[in-house]
């Protein structure tokens, strides 16, 4: 029996934690395709060097997910925010097909993390 959307995209996320991009690979068809703004990534080879850039940029995020489910598709807005770096305006669109992702589409904007400063006042 097929995974369902909802079981491949928690499995999904398990395996971006490990970081493993061989595992993470496992996840997808042979033939999907990683659609962002610079271009089309296609095969595992594809999603490698796709999914290698996004943990590239946010390495041990905290990551905050909205899924939205419509069938055999998943729209995903999201956040993350690094020790360094912050993204808040992720999106995400994942084609699921016979218990694997086909194809996802990937656009999010990385802004350098500004420190803020908490002011307290002392009275004495």
């Amino acid at each position: 029996m097929s995974r369902t959307p909802q079981e491949v995209f928690a499995d999904h996320g398990e395996r971006l934690g490990t970081g493993d991009l061989d595992l993470i690979t496992t996840n997808y068809t042979e033939d999907a395709v990683f659609v962002t703004p610079e271009g089309t990534l296609t095969g595992h080879q594809g999603i490698r060097e796709g999914i290698g850039r996004l943990l590239a940029d946010l390495p041990d995020a905290d990551w905050q997910l909205t899924p939205t489910f419509a069938g055999n598709v998943l729209f995903l807005q999201w956040t993350a925010t690094t020790a360094t770096h912050e993204v808040t305006d992720g999106v995400d669109t994942f084609v699921f097909r016979d218990g694997l992702i086909s194809a996802q589409t990937v656009r999010y904007t990385l802004t350098t993390r500004t420190a803020r400063t908490t002011r307290t006042t002392r009275t004495a």
